[in-house]
């Protein structure tokens, strides 16, 4: 790739083609040569406002033209930019902003409310500033800690600043969950990203024709692919409205009226398409090919797809934020004749490496279940300000002569078949896939330990054939305090995003205990599962 930093792409984009659109969200849109304009000024106010190289910057907005140019003018201004999740609780946010160590939010959209909450938290550094950057929203009073406000930005120059960022410098962070209660940030580098998205735009040959979506919020690593796939190729992102998500009829015809030549999401939108019958035959004509990657695609809905998108291609990407989006890919060459039939996770991306190995890091035999490793260009450098943690998963690749070569343990269980195709078997700790999501349900079961309203508790997950899993909790209300599901909920959704907080809740005078005295979690899983499928039964 003829890039050295993420910006530049934009920057030659501009240049080829200023006049085309770049960014469509609802009735508004940036041409390539605005979004090079709007970032570059950015930047220089940024710079102007003493922010300097490495600089940890958050974005506070929901998907929106603005949160592009944030994006690209924080990279510019040689900042590290840390997407929160507009809608998240306030109080995980402020524990983000607090282990980046952040220098400033920039703010769009409707979050004032949560912006004035963050920017009042005591416990944060005491430099925190904001820059409001909505143009067509009013700030309803002078914010506090501002920086600066939208009307100040057109005066600052419209041309790149010089970047003293190096290939190697850390481009974003994004917040995993974390097993103590604690999110964990993952470091991407410039070069960590431009290398996936050189193999990307050129395996799935994405060129100025495409219109790309954008379907993932901007702190899931997913939307990484969309927008500088199409930002480096002048393709056009059709960023899709999150109130969409949970609505199959408006995705579909999302996909239909933008004429969208690709889509990229979590499997759990495609089987919601799917269970609704919501794509007709032959359906979205421009559509060349279907993505998915975050956790398993049910076969059947594979099938469905398939059946009805012949003119499609199809393709499963595999890998965790830790190794920068996908480290492998399949793309499905026949439509399966069996709903039983796996989908494999693949073969290795361009300059990646997967391993299957056992407890001491000998490779297992083909065909044997053992723990996923990951090596190559796409390894992050570990987790932010968090040496413990990226100790326990990062470690010097055995199979390398290079000692700078790291390899990451996954957490998944896999297997390498005769025909030389990885084939995903499962976890091997207690975290999950949820809507895409990944999820340590010990941090669910620490932020309820926390709030003392229940002596005990157990988080577990319950298999979903549509969103991958449910979570279910068991409680012991504490003495002297008689709770129920609706207080726990509510005051467990203050710390947690939803697709954290369980749908299914059972309270108990004792939690069951296996033999050696610990919590019984399979049993609690199993009366979950029965009552599921009683209420199943009985619709």
């Amino acid at each position: 790739m003829k890039y050295q930093l993420l910006q530049e792409g934009l920057t030659i984009q501009a240049e080829k083609r200023p006049e085309s659109r770049a960014i469509v969200t609802g009735s508004r849109s940036l041409t390539y040569a605005e979004l090079e304009i709007q970032s570059n000024r950015l930047a220089h106010i940024l710079k102007d406002r003493k922010c300097r190289k490495g600089d940890r910057v958050c974005l506070l907005m929901p998907k929106c033209p603005e949160a592009i140019v944030a994006i690209f003018g924080i990279l510019k201004a040689d900042c590290i930019y840390v997407p929160l999740d507009p809608g998240g609780p306030v109080k995980r946010s402020a524990k983000m902003v607090k282990k980046c160590g952040a220098t400033m939010i920039l703010a769009a959209g409707p979050v004032e409310q949560k912006l004035d909450r963050l920017l009042r938290d005591e416990s944060l550094k005491p430099g925190l500033s904001a820059g409001w950057i909505d143009r067509n929203r009013s700030y309803p009073s002078f914010p506090y800690r501002s920086a600066f406000m939208p009307e100040e930005i057109p005066f600052y120059p419209d041309t790149p600043p010089d970047y003293q960022v190096r290939p190697e410098d850390p481009a974003h962070i994004l917040f995993t969950s974390g097993s103590t209660g604690e999110p964990k940030g993952v470091v991407n580098t410039h070069s960590n990203d431009l290398h996936f998205i050189d193999w990307a735009t050129g395996y799935f040959d994405i060129n100025s024709s495409d219109r790309l979506s954008c379907h993932p919020p901007l702190h899931f690593d997913m939307s990484s692919m969309d927008i500088y796939s199409s930002i480096f190729t002048g393709a056009e992102l059709h960023m899709v409205p999150s109130k969409f998500n949970v609505y199959p009829k408006f995705i579909a015809e999302f996909i239909r009226n933008r004429r969208l030549t690709q889509w990229f999401s979590v499997p759990s939108v495609l089987t919601l398409l799917a269970n609704t019958d919501e794509v007709g035959q032959s359906d979205f004509p421009d559509l060349r090919r279907m993505i998915w990657c975050g956790e398993v695609l049910p076969t059947a809905t594979l099938i469905y797809l398939m059946k009805r998108l012949p003119h499609a291609d199809f393709t499963n990407l595999y890998g965790p934020t830790e190794t920068t989006i996908a480290s492998s890919y399949y793309t499905v060459e026949k439509c399966p004749e069996e709903e039983t039939e796996e989908i494999p996770i693949g073969r290795p991306c361009k300059g990646e490496e997967l391993y299957v190995l056992d407890e001491k890091m000998r490779p297992v035999a083909s065909g044997e279940t053992g723990h996923l490793y990951i090596s190559g260009r796409g390894v992050s450098r570990g987790y932010w300000n968090d040496p413990g943690k990226t100790k326990q998963a990062f470690f010097p690749n055995p199979f390398s002569d290079n000692p700078e070569d790291l390899i990451y343990k996954t957490g998944d269980l896999a297997e390498n078949g005769p025909d030389r195709l990885f084939r995903f078997r499962g976890r091997e700790d207690r975290q999950i896939k949820h809507r895409g999501y990944r999820i340590e349900l010990g941090e669910i079961e620490n932020a309820l330990h926390n709030l003392q309203l229940a002596l005990e508790c157990a988080v577990v997950a319950i298999p979903d054939e549509l969103f991958g899993h449910k979570i279910g909790c068991a409680w012991v209300s504490a003495d002297g305090k008689m709770v129920d599901e609706r207080s726990l909920r509510q005051k467990l959704s203050e710390l947690m995003p939803s697709y954290m907080v369980p749908t299914l809740w059972q309270e108990y005078v004792s939690l069951p205990r296996n033999k050696n005295g610990k919590i019984d979690r399979n049993q609690i899983k199993t009366t979950f599962e029965n009552y599921e499928n009683k209420t199943t039964a009985n619709q």
